[in-house]
């Protein structure tokens, strides 16, 4: 007779966000229940209740891990110019957004209010300002003024981005093409011939 290991506290945390993402992934917030995730995670309701009190606890640390690996995904090449580096990272997070339609618009609509969702948004869109920070190598008191451009720029992509999961209204390409120029056009009046150059 085959016994089954017994997990440690970690690897069963990430077994239960792991059903808990593919569930938030395939319905919406109010479709998913707590008695399904503990199923699909093959543990009791209680064991679920454990470590996860509220479906939206568990929404937000799936929410979390799903930030943590898209970061990963979407790692900047210093090499390549800043366009390129631009269209790389944004269509990995088309891709991801594509993929996990629900859980993205379960964020960004049904707890658009909640505190611990939206500082998780918060975070990852202040890692990526910092990275894009860095790409360009600008310092000082422009590094400042950049900031807030870029700050701006990646919620209107992410505006942009929900719109497109709920009406398809542009194609992926234009989806690209609309976010990369809008970055460009408003960092040439602080970077000027800087910006054009990312582009040669």
């Amino acid at each position: 007779m085959t016994t089954r290991r017994r997990l440690d506290p970690d690897e069963r945390r990430r077994l239960l966000l792991d059903a808990g993402a593919r569930l938030f992934a395939e319905r919406t917030y109010d479709e998913v229940l707590m008695e399904d995730v503990a199923a699909a995670a093959g543990v009791s309701r209680a064991l679920l209740y454990r470590h996860f009190a509220t479906k939206r606890d568990l929404f937000a640390g799936v929410y979390q891990l799903a930030a943590d690996r898209l970061l990963v995904a979407t790692e900047l090449d210093p090499d390549s110019p800043l366009p390129d580096q631009l269209a790389a990272g944004l269509d990995a997070h088309f891709d991801y957004f594509e993929a996990n339609a629900n859980t993205v618009v379960t964020a960004n609509r049904v707890l658009a209010a909640d505190p611990t969702v939206q500082a998780i948004i918060t975070g990852e869109l202040g890692e990526l300002r910092n990275r894009l920070l860095d790409a360009m190598g600008v310092e000082g008191a422009t590094r400042e003024t950049t900031a807030t451009v870029l700050m701006s720029w990646l919620t209107f992509v992410r505006v942009l981005t929900i719109d497109w999961l709920e009406n398809h209204t542009l194609t992926r390409t234009e989806m690209r093409e609309v976010s990369v120029g809008a970055l460009l056009g408003a960092l040439a009046p602080i970077l000027g011939d800087a910006t054009a150059a990312q582009g040669d």
